[in-house]
């Protein structure tokens, strides 16, 4: 059975009979985790096992585990810093701030992956204007060229534990002071103005061989009157075409006030496969996943699934306890516990 084009979240730390048959319906190819799903290591491993199990090939199993304030696991997995205090760092010490940065990666990785999870919806390729409460501090620097240094080495540690990267929120969403988790979004900026800034981290990340894409739920109308993740414009022409981005797109939730642009989550999942996206996500409503798995009509093109199944291409560690054992992760442990954040 191929992987559809939805992914889901599940209700609690283990699964539930709705869980599975969702998880098991044709249309659904991936799982998010939240806090909720959470109660210690060897639960997560149980619970990642078991969603693994389900289909073959597996469903990606995938997490918001950025640092600062958006780090979903938190007991028996290392503190992390938000990525503004590597900017900070950076502006008097910017080899110090690419090292910390590899370090944050590698730990991410190792510790997810030897839970089961396939990867984190990291990194935050937005710049930081000073006025986007939702980003904030989720964002490495204002400036475009110093977020790009920095994710490129957090991807690089990443990937040196065989996990991909996912940088979002295409086109950047560091501008606007609204919130697309609570409202309509819009950023009255020119295209050239988003390109000579904010689309800097993503084309040169692109170039470095980024694996995945995550859209914002905001309206650009001075390039298009639908949302990103909604738009052709911005996935097909620019993202695809114009930066020659052969990744793997996702939206953004498709629950998130910034998607009303559409009433109904089937048509938004429509819409925004049809703009381009690999993958939509659809959380935290139940009756709105049914409904979505009810009613979607999709067939994914080949190019579409190749870019899925590139995924699954990862390796892992045997176990926590090995991983705790390794020279390597302690060393990069003890360099992120020194940060001093302000």
């Amino acid at each position: 059975m191929l992987l559809g084009p939805v992914m889901l979240d599940i209700a609690g730390t283990q699964l539930t009979a709705s869980d599975k048959r969702r998880l098991q319906h044709p249309l659904t190819g991936g799982v998010i985790l939240f806090t909720r799903n959470y109660s210690s290591y060897t639960q997560l491993i149980k619970l990642t096992t078991e969603i693994h199990a389900l289909r073959n090939p597996p469903l990606f199993i995938a997490i918001d585990h950025e640092g600062g304030r958006v780090q979903r696991f938190r007991k028996d997995f290392t503190p992390l810093p938000a990525m503004r205090e590597l900017g900070r760092i950076w502006d008097t010490h910017p080899d110090h701030a690419r090292d910390l940065a590899w370090q944050i990666g590698y730990v991410i990785a190792t510790e997810l992956n030897a839970c089961g999870i396939d990867f984190s919806f990291t990194p935050v390729l937005d710049a930081d204007h000073g006025q986007s409460g939702v980003i904030g501090d989720r964002a490495f620097h204002h400036n475009p060229y110093v977020i790009t240094e920095l994710a490129h080495n957090l991807m690089s540690g990443l990937e040196s534990a065989g996990m991909i990267a996912i940088g979002k929120h295409f086109p950047g969403h560091g501008y606007i002071q609204a919130d697309s988790h609570a409202e309509e979004s819009v950023d009255n900026r020119t295209y050239a103005d988003i390109e000579a800034g904010d689309l800097i981290p993503f084309r040169q990340m692109i170039d470095f061989g980024l694996a995945g894409i995550m859209s914002a739920h905001i309206i650009y109308p001075k390039v298009d009157k639908y949302p990103a993740g909604f738009s052709r414009i911005w996935l097909e022409d620019i993202l695809r075409r114009k930066l020659r981005f052969d990744g793997c797109i996702f939206s953004d939730d498709l629950s998130m006030q910034g998607a009303a642009y559409f009433d109904t989550i089937d048509r938004r999942a429509q819409a925004s496969l049809n703009a381009g996206c690999d993958m939509v996500l659809a959380c935290n409503d139940s009756q709105a996943a049914d409904q979505l798995l009810a009613k979607l009509q999709w067939n994914a093109s080949t190019s579409s699934i190749m870019r899925l199944n590139h995924i699954h291409e990862r390796r892992r560690f045997n176990s926590m306890n090995k991983l705790r054992e390794n020279t390597d992760y302690i060393e990069a442990v003890k360099k992120i516990s020194r940060i001093e954040c302000k």
